[in-house]
C-alpha cells in the first residue's frame, strides 16, 4: 500500500486496516518461525506497511491536537 492510497483512507478505515495488517503481520512471523516462508521479503513489506499506516494515524492525531 501506497502513502497517497493511505492518506486517502478516513481514520475509521485506517485503524482498522492496522488491526488487518498486524494480523498479517503475525500470522506471517508465525509461520516463518514453523517452516520458512516461500518469500521473506513479504514479512519486510508487511511491516512497513504498518509503520506506514501507524505514522499516517499519528500524524492525523497531531494536526487534530493543534486546532
Amino acid at each position: 500500500m501506497i502513502q497517497t492510497d493511505i492518506k486517502q483512507l478516513s481514520t475509521k478505515d485506517l485503524v482498522e486496516r492496522i488491526k488487518e495488517e498486524k494480523g498479517v503481520l503475525a500470522k506471517l512471523k508465525l509461520n516463518h518461525a514453523v517452516s520458512p516462508v516461500e518469500n521473506p521479503a513479504k514479512i519486510t513489506f508487511s511491516r512497513k506497511t504498518v509503520a506506514r499506516l501507524l505514522t499516517e494515524l499519528r500524524a492525523r492525531e497531531i494536526a487534530d491536537a493543534k486546532k
